[in-house]
């Protein structure tokens, strides 16, 4: 049987460095808390919200509705999971509901897959 140009030939060459990394991974409970703010970070709408509040600031649902193109009803709902996750924040006023991002780590981790994107758009070997 041939091995894959990227296949080892045995299970571990370094089991030093193996074990090192295995120390220093996250707990199965990070992991699963990254996937889970990853996948909502997956949807084009709630991407939308998080843009309109990096530019705009603290807005109320139907200001962000209005800037991101969505329904009232569909930017409540993921403004509400986003809200559950703690990337954004609410402060209610009456019976007004403001959102922003939640701190400066949401708008750091949005800024930095932006300047990716943007970096990853501008290269030819790809």
């Amino acid at each position: 049987m041939e091995l894959s140009p990227d296949a080892c030939p045995t299970p571990v060459v370094d089991a030093e460095r193996v074990t090192a990394v295995r120390q220093a991974l996250p707990s199965e409970e990070v992991v699963q808390d990254l996937a889970d703010v990853f996948s909502l970070l997956a949807d084009p709408g709630r991407l939308r919200l998080m843009a309109a509040l990096l530019e705009g600031g603290e807005m109320c649902v139907c200001d962000l509705a209005a800037a991101t193109g969505q329904s009232m009803s569909a930017a409540s709902h993921a403004l509400r999971l986003l809200r559950t996750h703690r990337v954004v924040k609410v402060r209610r006023s009456g019976r007004m509901a403001y959102y922003q991002l939640a701190d400066s780590h949401v708008r750091m981790l949005f800024d930095l897959a932006i300047t990716h994107i943007g970096h990853e758009e501008g290269r030819n070997d790809v």
